[in-house]
């Protein structure tokens, strides 16, 4: 009797988790953010496009406007945005209630409220906030309301029934609506898999990118009949697994994946940045690390900060089986914004989700984790974040992401606390998305344009990379989380070139920093570098690598 074919995920196939089928991300996960996101994005977006179909998809085709409030759904489909309007009206309605519930009632506070006490207005509480909150002032007699949001993940307004996955082939880099503004609409080539991220179902799929199983159980696992094989066979591959590049080297290998993703193997430890991995086209493209490449366990998972690129639900919920720790940044719960990632990853059901203090330590091999302070790209909004600092052995490698160097005295109290950092990872958003482009939804009114263009999800420039690097001792920098691979770009919709400000920025620190003794290279696509062993370059060659690098 033959052997039976075993299947596994295909290299090109996509799952996008979705909620009512807009693609999850964490403002459509935690139950207060959600709730206004819903009310004061999604809802008006969706009537907006119905007014002007064409206006939408016209303005989607110019790269630099695709990631603002515009729907990428052809006209003749706008019958079914007007049925998702609708439903989403019934099946949502009572988080719709809690976002305008919250935002009159603060509205009221605001104007009544002036520093006596607020004791009888519990009384006057919505229903929809009723138990759900405390009413507090600041220090200067400002009120403001404040969720218990651990009772909100129990409760009506955290709708698992809501949650789905989408899989497809991916058919290029850029077949993807950016993921924001436009919902996921059915597709006959494609299957959705109805089932509560949580689920532990959910890991046995994702296991299929190292696990193969016979095609009998991946139908059932994903309730489907030998009716849909059809669909089913294209997201599958029979081939077997590429060989495993597994690191035993001496000292630290630092993979650079793309973007903010970095794996850093150091005495059996596997560490992994910001996960996001980018799925392989069918119609082929800049080569890319693979979840089938990815080590069997992570032991670490470090989470900068709540961005969608950074704290990707894509990534993190296909990646969560293997995944030891998830170390998230501490978050103050008092902005609609700065919602709890550690209640949010449990919810998600992650087992080990830490929040980490800045200098409090995590212990490894003969090394350690250090998150430290992050300043900026947030548009000056409190809300949880973190960087990074490594140590293997003598080298200590700090992952900044997208810090701004607002106060570089910050940076030399850190390297008093901890010693030199010699390794920077730094991005260079240095423009930024304006302060309500996902701030949006928690703000009572829309700010002034000079507000908007003053308040930007920005982080650091030539010069203050440069002030970075001097105030942590370092000996060297490589440039990452710019963005510019081209699986990122329906996740930031940045369209760069050579003319961005952001790439003239770098090739300015390209130049400027191996004069001032630090050797600078622009990453992408992927590459390793090793530290603290036999390197596969000498350190002299950083700055003709990243000559090569910026020429891309």
């Amino acid at each position: 009797m033959s052997e039976e074919l075993v299947y596994r995920l295909a290299a090109t196939t996509a799952v996008e988790p979705l909620v009512n089928r807009w693609v999850a991300w964490s403002h459509l996960i935690a139950p207060v953010a959600s709730s206004l996101h819903l009310a004061h994005y999604q809802m008006e977006l969706l009537r907006s496009y119905l007014k002007e179909p064409k206006l939408h998809v016209d303005a989607c085709q110019n790269p630099h406007l695709r990631s603002g409030p515009f729907v990428d759904i052809p006209e003749s489909r706008a019958g079914e945005v007007e049925e998702l309007l609708a439903t989403t009206q019934r099946a949502q309605g009572e988080s719709l209630q809690l976002g305008r519930s919250l935002m009159q009632f603060q509205g009221l506070l605001v104007k009544e409220a002036k520093g006596q006490s607020l004791e009888p207005y519990y009384e006057r509480l919505p229903p929809a906030l009723r138990g759900y909150v405390e009413l507090v002032y600041d220090y200067h007699h400002r009120p403001a309301v404040r969720f218990f949001e651990s009772l909100l993940y129990h409760g009506k307004f955290y709708q698992r029934e809501l949650q789905s996955f989408r899989l497809f082939v991916q058919k290029d880099d850029g077949a993807r609506p950016f993921i924001m503004s436009t919902p996921r609409l059915p597709a006959p080539d494609e299957i959705e898999w109805g089932v509560p991220f949580e689920s532990d179902v959910v890991d046995r799929l994702f296991e299929l990118d190292t696990r193969p199983r016979p095609l009998g159980e991946i139908r059932g696992l994903l309730g489907l009949t030998e009716a849909d094989d059809e669909r089913l066979l294209p997201l599958l591959t029979s081939e077997p697994l590429p060989p495993r590049d597994v690191w035993r080297g001496e000292g630290a290998r630092v993979r650079y994946v793309g973007h903010a993703c970095v794996l850093i193997e150091w005495n059996g430890v596997t560490i992994l940045t910001d996960p996001y991995i980018g799925v392989t086209p069918a119609a082929g493209g800049l080569e890319r690390v693979g979840y089938a490449e990815l080590p069997d366990r992570i032991d670490y998972a470090l989470i900068t900060h709540n961005h969608h690129d950074h704290f990707c639900l894509e990534t993190l919920l296909r990646l969560r089986h293997r995944i030891g720790t998830l170390v998230l940044p501490r978050t103050s719960a008092t902005l609609y914004g700065d919602m709890s990632l550690k209640l949010m990853a449990l919810a998600l059901g992650f087992r080990n989700a830490v929040e980490a203090d800045p200098l409090e330590r995590i212990a490894l091999p003969d090394g350690e984790i250090i998150p430290v302070p992050f300043l900026g790209e947030h548009a000056d909004l409190a809300h949880g974040k973190a960087a990074y600092v490594v140590r293997a052995g003598r080298e200590q490698m700090m992952f900044a992401a997208d810090s701004d160097c607002l106060d570089p005295r910050m940076y030399e109290h850190v390297a008093r606390a901890i010693g030199p950092v010699q390794s920077v990872f730094i991005g260079m958003e240095c423009v930024g998305a304006p302060l309500s482009w996902s701030c949006g939804p928690f703000l009572p009114a829309k700010p002034d344009f000079k507000i908007e263009q003053s308040r930007r999800y920005k982080g650091s420039d030539a010069a203050d990379v440069l002030k970075v690097l001097k105030a942590v001792g370092a000996e060297r920098v490589f440039l990452y989380a710019m963005g510019r691979e081209p699986w990122l770009e329906h996740l930031l919709g940045l369209a760069l070139d050579e003319s961005s400000v952001q790439m003239k920025e770098a090739r300015k620190l390209l130049a400027a920093a191996p004069a001032q003794g630090y050797p600078a290279t622009l990453l992408y696509g992927r590459s390793d570098l090793h530290f603290g062993g036999a390197p596969a370059a000498a350190e002299d060659d950083f700055e003709e690598f990243a000559f090569e690098a910026a020429l891309g």
